[in-house]
């Protein structure tokens, strides 16, 4: 399942000037989202450095059980979950005090995508502890001003994938990343707790290409939409990286 079937495309990409490629002030706290492999990490750096933003990382090499998860999904999942829930919830909590050296806060995860990864490799008793966990812990974790998803088909998943080479993710197949693919466009496609840009991201390349870059700035800086907005550029040359 794809979000942007019906989606037109935009005119080519044209230059922009400086104010248009501003972030909203009120966009305070900005998150990249996105399936393994799709670049939200490399966007959320290139972000973060345009716009002086503080950067919160998600912390997935600090997981003791990740590893061991790809080689066998179905005898470590629940306790990679629990260490990713824990991360991700401290991670949170530390997000709420005020920045009095950043105005905006990007981070390359929201706290919710944990429930999507739970429900795609847990069952059972495991799922209703983790349920009852989440439940806890979700109402204390900070709502994004935007959340920018980026989509992409699985060939360009599976390729950024093998490209960057890390060898815990040499295991990963192709039905895991669809099943994945197919969490996530569920997921946005009922999300309504905050501004969402949905950003077709096979056809750019935000890394290489100055221009992809700042129009998918200039995407985020006009957004005035409280719901769902979506941006499907037209294919460029240069591949994604």
């Amino acid at each position: 399942m794809s979000l942007f079937e019906e989606v037109p495309r935009p005119a080519p990409f044209t230059a922009t000037d400086e104010s248009s490629l501003a972030i909203p002030e009120h966009l305070q706290y900005i998150v990249i989202e996105g399936v393994i492999g799709v670049g939200k990490t490399s966007l959320t750096k290139l972000l973060a450095e345009k716009c002086d933003a503080r950067m919160v990382l998600e912390q997935f090499e600090e997981n003791p059980f990740l590893e061991r998860f790809y080689a066998d999904r179905d005898r470590w999942a629940f306790q990679t979950q629990l260490s990713f829930l824990a991360s991700r919830f401290r991670q949170q909590q530390n997000l709420g005090g005020r920045d009095l050296f950043h105005k905006h806060v990007i981070s390359d995860y929201t706290f919710d995508k944990d429930r999507i990864f739970a429900r795609l490799n847990l069952n059972g008793d495991e799922l209703a502890l983790y349920e009852t966990m989440f439940g806890i812990m979700q109402p204390t974790t900070p709502v994004p001003d935007l959340i920018v998803y980026l989509q992409a088909s699985t060939d360009r998943l599976m390729d950024n994938i093998f490209r960057r080479g890390r060898s815990y993710e040499k295991s990963m197949d192709r039905s895991y990343i669809e099943g994945l693919s197919q969490a996530y466009n569920q997921y946005f496609f009922h999300y309504n707790l905050s501004p969402l840009l949905i950003v077709n991201s096979s056809n750019i390349d935000f890394v290489g290409n100055p221009n992809d870059f700042n129009e998918l700035i200039r995407q985020i800086a006009q957004l005035r939409h409280p719901g769902t907005t979506y941006f499907n550029p037209s294919p460029t040359r240069l591949p994604l990286l």
